[in-house]
């Protein structure tokens, strides 16, 4: 009795638990709340893999960060202490360099252009980056458009962002746009991000709809505008040694159970963009909807001569002219 306990709890601890049945289960987690864009995905890929594997794999999935923010759960993946995680790419470029790309301001036209790159040719050489730092990325999913709130004024312009304390990613292409744009920038982790809302540690963060309403930040911030300013990828990563350990009719499960949840997770941002900002003004928010797109780009212009030398033009512009 002593043995099967220490052995259940080691098992356990690994992330990877087989019953008497052979059953293997494995860990997903994600920082927002299951009813999501990205609790769809999950959802989604582990009703698959259960389904394709007549229930040999089983994945469990946990919500609302209570693995640890995405950071904590991307490092956890690496180090195979948790099997899968579905993360945006926030902090993906402190173990992926290689993606910071992606994250670069007014780089897609839309989420149609975002989609067609991250689904095209240079998206799925970007996956394969992964497999040295310790990964199988699994698909690229979607955050979303991201857009600002904060609780102090209407943001209509750049000049109005001037001064005002933001919550940012822990990505260094977001920290150094948005203080071109002048904000006072606070990279913190998402968990965190409603409790500083609410106390006034930030006066406001930048998210797509599909995370506003899903972390009910309508309850502390005021104003949201429509800025659309970085188009935001999500990822479903799972630790290469667990994928590796798969038969390779169970890798092809894998890749094939994380395209429909793709689908999934993408049709629920398409429904939450649609509906999104009837609800929020529903709840009170002031919603600026005709933001003047050009104005943020030209002030961004010197931060985007600083990226197009970080990144080569012509490695920003096969992103910008894909079709």
């Amino acid at each position: 009795m002593k043995l099967s306990k220490l052995m259940l709890g080691l098992s356990l601890a690994i992330g990877v638990m087989t019953t008497a049945s052979s059953q293997i289960v494995m860990r997903n987690s994600i920082s927002v709340a299951q009813n999501s864009h990205q609790g769809e995905a999950i959802d989604t890929l582990s009703k698959e893999v259960e389904k394709r594997t007549n229930g040999r794999i089983k994945i469990q999935n946990f919500y609302s960060g209570s693995l640890g923010g995405e950071r904590e759960s991307i490092e956890s993946v690496q180090l195979g202490t948790q099997e899968l995680a579905t993360t945006s790419t926030g902090p993906v470029p402190n173990f992926v360099p290689e993606a910071r790309i992606l994250d670069v301001p007014f780089l897609f036209r839309d989420k149609a252009h975002a989609r067609a790159v991250l689904d095209g040719p240079i998206g799925q050489e970007l996956l394969t980056k992964f497999e040295s730092k310790g990964f199988k990325a699994l698909a690229w999913g979607e955050n979303g458009v991201r857009h600002m709130t904060n609780s102090k004024r209407a943001v209509n312009e750049p000049g109005d962002l001037k001064g005002l304390k933001m919550r940012t990613m822990e990505n260094p292409v977001h920290v150094a746009a948005y203080k071109g744009l002048g904000i006072v920038t606070t990279p913190m982790a998402f968990p965190e991000v409603f409790t500083a809302l609410q106390q006034g540690t930030v006066d406001g963060q930048e998210n797509p709809l599909s995370v506003i309403m899903a972390s009910n930040f309508d309850q502390v911030q005021k104003h949201l505008s429509l800025t659309g300013h970085v188009y935001s990828p999500c990822i479903i990563l799972m630790n290469k040694a667990s994928y590796d350990k798969l038969s390779a009719a169970d890798k092809q499960i894998f890749l094939d159970a994380a395209k429909e949840a793709v689908k999934a997770n993408r049709a629920r941002v398409d429904k939450d963009d649609a509906n999104g900002v009837a609800e929020l003004r529903k709840k009170g928010m002031n919603v600026i909807e005709n933001v003047d797109k050009s104005k943020f780009v030209a002030t961004l212009g010197p931060i985007n001569a600083e990226f197009e030398k970080q990144f080569g033009k012509a490695n920003l512009d096969r992103i910008r002219n894909y079709k």
